[in-house]
């Protein structure tokens, strides 16, 4: 979701970054795309005790990420940077190496992309209804030409646009209903399993909270409403939690947090100096996966790596035992998702041959 290094990103603006975003892609012949898609990464010797068969699964693309599955596990919805656009689109791709296809419209920003439980419709966040649109693309085209002039980049920052509403869209791209028109920034959303509801961040009380509404847009109700950036909201498989993250305790300083669906009961899960972000919840066993980097010393470049532990329910709410790190590349690794099945793992990293943030995909061997 917007989520959050190339598309992944740290710097005093990591709580706007850490949100969660047709190209006309490099011509690659069907068999050279296959054969790339299918190349295999490499795994550290820790990682290895957990992971197996990594891969690259995207390309041609200057960015991608923050990628999810179809409920068959067979394809993945994406977005990328394409090569002849400013902002993020969204994509599918099938994962027996076919070319992706544009569902977005091509223009505006884009963002959270996620599958319906039955396939048949994509939701996403899209700004392409900004009715200064045209404006807001020549103001990036010359942020970019001055960064070219200049050799600076700047370190990205996630944009909340007031525009950004969240649609739903078949799989041919086309938008079949727009589930929110309140004023400000709607994004980040995600179905429950059953389909009823979506959770999602809106910012139209003032600041970016949590949210729910029936699949259809109605009934939108509000769980949070603590000062600063509560986002990147997932569903628990059985739809009574609500995992999601904040910087309400130190502003661009995100921990771990989970509500219950009738918000009454809510907890911090992570408490360090440091950034978490992008939790998940696996299908069917108690985990939670998502990723984290120690802020704690000015003077080190944090690494963003992925982090797990087994959760359970009690009596006093929602408890996690300790977390047990998966990745240690020296690579960003971020947005970690499982696949409907539980036996892959597909994240967004920055261990491509050229950096950029692109894609992975691992089998599991085993969870701690």
């Amino acid at each position: 979701m917007p989520q959050t290094t190339a598309r992944i990103h740290s710097g005093p603006n990591m709580r706007l970054v850490l949100v969660r975003t047709s190209a006309w892609l490099v011509l690659l012949g069907q068999a050279a795309w296959t054969a790339a898609a299918q190349t295999e990464g490499t795994l550290t010797q820790h990682e290895s005790r957990f992971l197996a068969n990594v891969r690259q699964v995207t390309r041609g693309f200057p960015r991608a990420g923050e990628g999810y599955f179809s409920p068959d596990g067979k394809s993945i919805v994406y977005q990328a940077i394409p090569p002849d656009y400013l902002f993020y689109q969204i994509y599918t791709q099938p994962l027996d190496g076919a070319h992706p296809k544009r569902i977005s419209t091509g223009r505006g920003r884009t963002t959270c992309s996620y599958f319906s439980p039955d396939g048949k419709r994509i939701l996403f966040a899209s700004s392409h209804l900004d009715p200064k649109l045209d404006e807001t693309e020549q103001a990036e085209r010359q942020r970019l030409a001055e960064e070219a002039r200049s050799g600076q980049r700047r370190r990205y920052s996630w944009d909340f646009d007031p525009y950004m509403d969240i649609f739903e869209a078949d799989l041919e791209g086309n938008i079949l209903r727009r589930l929110t028109d309140a004023p400000g920034y709607d994004a980040e959303g995600a179905y429950s399993r059953d389909g009823r509801w979506i959770a999602f961040c809106s910012t139209r009380d003032g600041d970016p909270d949590i949210y729910v509404m029936r699949s259809d847009g109605s009934d939108v109700r509000q769980l949070t409403n603590a000062p600063g950036y509560d986002g990147g909201p997932f569903i628990s498989p059985d739809g009574k939690w609500i995992i999601f993250r904040s910087d309400r305790k130190k502003e661009n300083y995100l921990q771990i947090y989970v509500i219950s669906f009738d918000g009454k009961f809510e907890k911090a899960l992570t408490d360090n100096e440091g950034v978490n972000w992008g939790p998940y919840w696996h299908p069917h066993e108690p985990y939670l996966i998502w990723s984290s980097a120690d802020h704690s010393n000015p003077a080190v470049r944090p690494n963003y790596d992925l982090y797990v532990a087994r959760y359970r329910v009690t009596e006093n709410g929602f408890e996690i035992d300790p977390p047990v790190r998966l990745t240690d590349h020296p690579a960003a690794d971020v947005l970690p998702v499982f696949s409907p099945d539980g036996r892959q793992l597909m994240w967004t990293s920055t261990r491509s041959e050229d950096g950029s943030s692109q894609l992975f995909l691992a089998d599991i061997v085993r969870l701690p």
